[in-house]
């Protein structure tokens, strides 16, 4: 899964991009250039495996982040082709004032910035809707297949929800319709976390709408600089944090995009496997590799709570709470398994 950090010039994406994957933004970097970086996903479930696996490594789920280049009128093709190749946008809103850090529109005003950025999307998915109708109309005199009538249907559709001002997620498309247009990459189909960057006095403040997220970068800056834990928990509890603007701003990305964890245990490795809600044990086994899922037989799940309460998978299995489980098995957030395969 492919996340995109948009925004406007100065708004902390740079710095959010830095501070998630610890990849610097190179000095000479092209205008147009995007860059991807990898950020491990805290997660309590996977310190605690741990500490009562005493594993060789210790891997957490991780986000791919895609900073993309600057959101700006003239250079809308630039961003939006690097956007429309990810699966989540993550778009970042400047809500703090500095001296030192110029706004290209003069002033902070998260909520204009907010309508313009929102604006900016629409249109974007406007122009392009617009292009691919007029070339469907020039099509016409040769006459259009069922699937580009189907598309064409679709596209009217979706044109008509945008030029009254509305998203394209508020839409209602059955599968076919999604099919006909999935390739044109709508960007207001997509789904999107508002993330605001504020300064140090309303990091712990709540939410400025429902789907947005709190993070201050400069405080992220002073945590990561940090390299005692207990100083680190010590200073964000001052601050009235449980945990890291990180760490809430990458769970809040997975479960965004429908995304869960299982785990898998033992001497060797504990680690935190990524699948979509809804996933089946064979799929899972597939996230490890393609050859236990091939060979699946069956998966045998202890639930977290349980391991946690009992001490040891041993523990569990005396309790009778390891379950043998097959094909059909949907796989529940937190479940912690190991597979038997035959291939």
């Amino acid at each position: 899964m492919k996340i995109a950090l948009l925004g406007f010039p100065q708004a902390g994406k740079k710095s959010l991009f830095r501070l998630l994957t610890g990849r610097d933004v190179p000095a000479g970097r092209k205008e147009d250039e995007s860059i991807e970086g990898i950020a491990p996903i805290g997660d309590p479930r996977v310190d605690k495996l741990s500490e009562l696996a005493h594993p060789e490594r210790t891997r957490y789920a991780e986000n791919n982040f895609v900073l993309c280049p600057d959101t700006s009128d003239q250079d809308r093709r630039v961003w939006l082709d690097a956007a429309r190749r990810c699966d989540l946008l993550c778009v970042v809103v400047r809500d703090f004032a500095s001296p030192d850090v110029y706004h290209p529109k003069g002033s902070v005003d998260a909520a204009r910035d907010r309508n313009d950025l929102e604006m900016e999307l629409l249109l974007a998915d406007m122009e392009l809707l617009d292009k691919r109708l007029e070339r469907i109309g020039k099509e016409k005199r040769a006459g259009l297949t069922p699937q580009q009538i189907q598309e064409e249907k679709a596209l009217q559709r979706c044109q008509a929800v945008a030029a009254a001002g509305a998203t394209l997620r508020t839409l209602e498309l059955d599968e076919a319709e999604r099919k006909s247009i999935a390739s044109l990459g709508l960007v207001t189909r997509m789904p999107i976390l508002w993330v605001y960057n504020v300064d140090e006095a309303r990091v712990a403040g709540a939410p400025p709408a429902p789907d947005g997220l709190v993070v201050s970068c400069q405080i992220e800056s002073e945590i990561m600089a940090m390299e005692n834990a207990a100083d680190r928990l010590a200073f964000m509890r001052d601050l009235g944090l449980a945990q890291s603007g990180l760490d809430r701003m990458n769970a809040a990305a997975y479960a965004t995009l429908g995304l869960m964890s299982f785990y898998t245990s033992g001497p060797d490795e504990v680690r935190a496997w990524t699948i979509r809600k809804g996933a089946t044990a064979p799929e899972a086994a597939g996230k490890i590799h393609s050859d236990i899922e091939r060979g699946f037989i069956r998966v045998e799940v202890m639930k977290y709570d349980d391991l946690v309460a009992a001490g040891s998978e041993e523990a569990v299995k005396k309790l009778g709470r390891a379950l043998v489980k097959g094909r059909d098995y949907v796989i529940e957030d937190g479940d912690i398994c190991h597979f038997r395969f035959n291939v």
